[in-house]
């Protein structure tokens, strides 16, 4: 007697259960090249890059030869009222986008002058935030990349006027220190605001650095000021009637210059006399006199902050870095107005914004032009260098 029969059943049974098998082999298998395809894809599409071989080749980072850091735009990019981003992107056709979810704005690139502007958001906090991303962005290459800061600043009448446009080497905090109400400061201080680890404003006995003072490339500063110390700028009727008020500055009374000066930056929008003379003490201490302000923003010190770390692992060349900031409105009052009115005034329109931002633009151009125009040298060659 067989013993297959009586383990599978009868003949007919058997034929049964190898009929089944085929079904589920064949349904299986099909199962199997399913996978295997779906797998295929998604490897295809997802996998990470791994180093190329012979016939294969990676996508190279994009090269950028000037960065154009502005800190805020009004409404649209382009067709409305400017702010520091549009003129540059408009007429240096920054028309390619790259997203930039994880920083304040897009960021737009012209692939023939290999410029990229971005925007960085107003305040330190979004400066350095935004530096250091782009910083850390694989897609670019900025090993060789110039960086024109290119922003509008509160300025000294005492130095300038409105719509003059300053070149900066020096960049001073106006936010780390120690700071007692002005109610309650000792009678023979004239501020609350003094250096972190001193006994006094303006003591003597002043600490290292830790933040509160940068200086950029001055060779480099001082080559772009030759540059453009004698370009023509605009000027209107509106400034006119402006710095016509200050009577007691007859720098502020000039037409639109450019000139060099150390800048403040400082998350608080200060405005008045009293806090003019605090900025220049405040600069003249952390230079050792080297400088006195000229112009105030909010961004450049964490701009610096985060070049200098980037620049430590070789992603950037802290060397390449230009600040240029114009005068938007004036640090204090005109004679015959109180601080707090000549503020709000401000507040409802600089008088020398559009000027200021035409003559960034100008003065700004000038060399953004000379780098591009001869970068067979000053890709390897930074200008003023001995």
């Amino acid at each position: 007697m067989s013993l297959i029969p009586e383990a599978l059943g009868t003949k007919t049974g058997l034929f049964s259960s190898i009929k089944v098998c085929t079904k589920l082999w064949s349904y299986t298998r099909l199962l199997l090249l399913t996978y295997f395809a779906i797998a295929l894809c998604a490897g295809f599409f997802y996998s990470k890059p791994t180093a190329a071989g012979p016939l294969e080749t990676e996508a190279q980072p994009i090269q950028v030869r000037v960065v154009l850091v502005t800190m805020f735009e009004i409404g649209a990019d382009e067709g409305d009222a400017a702010g520091e981003f549009q003129l540059w992107k408009t007429r240096r056709n920054l028309k390619e986008r790259f997203p930039f979810p994880h920083s304040h704005h897009d960021l737009y690139y012209n692939e023939e002058s290999q410029i990229l502007g971005m925007v960085t958001g107003i305040g330190t906090a979004k400066s350095a935030a935004a530096i250091m991303a782009l910083g850390l962005d694989p897609r670019f290459d900025l090993s060789k990349a110039y960086w024109l800061v290119a922003g509008i600043a509160g300025i000294d009448p005492e130095d300038a006027s409105i719509g003059s446009v300053a070149w900066s080497s020096f960049l001073v905090d106006g936010d780390l220190g120690h700071e007692i109400d002005a109610r309650e400061i000792p009678s023979d201080w004239d501020t609350g605001f003094f250096a972190r680890k001193t006994k006094f404003p303006y003591d003597p006995d002043r600490p290292i650095s830790t933040g509160e003072v940068f200086q950029a490339n001055a060779r480099l500063r001082d080559w772009a000021f030759e540059l453009t110390k004698n370009t023509a700028l605009i000027d209107d009727k509106s400034l006119l009637q402006n710095r016509m008020l200050y009577t007691d500055h007859p720098n502020a009374r000039k037409p639109p210059f450019v000139l060099t000066g150390g800048h403040i930056a400082a998350m608080t929008f200060w405005h008045g006399k009293i806090m003019n003379d605090w900025a220049n003490r405040w600069v003249s201490y952390w230079t050792d006199g080297a400088t006195d302000f000229v112009t105030s923003g909010m961004e450049d010190t964490g701009t610096f902050q985060s070049l200098y770390y980037l620049n430590k692992i070789g992603r950037v060349d802290l060397e390449r870095l230009l600040v240029l900031r114009g005068g938007s409105n004036f640090t204090m009052q005109p004679p015959g107005i109180s601080a707090a009115e000549n503020l709000l005034r401000e507040n409802s329109g600089f008088a020398g914004m559009t000027a200021s931002l035409e003559n960034i633009y100008i003065a700004g151009s000038v060399v953004v032009d000379e780098i591009i125009d001869n970068w067979d040298r000053y890709s390897t060659e930074v200008p003023g260098k001995k």
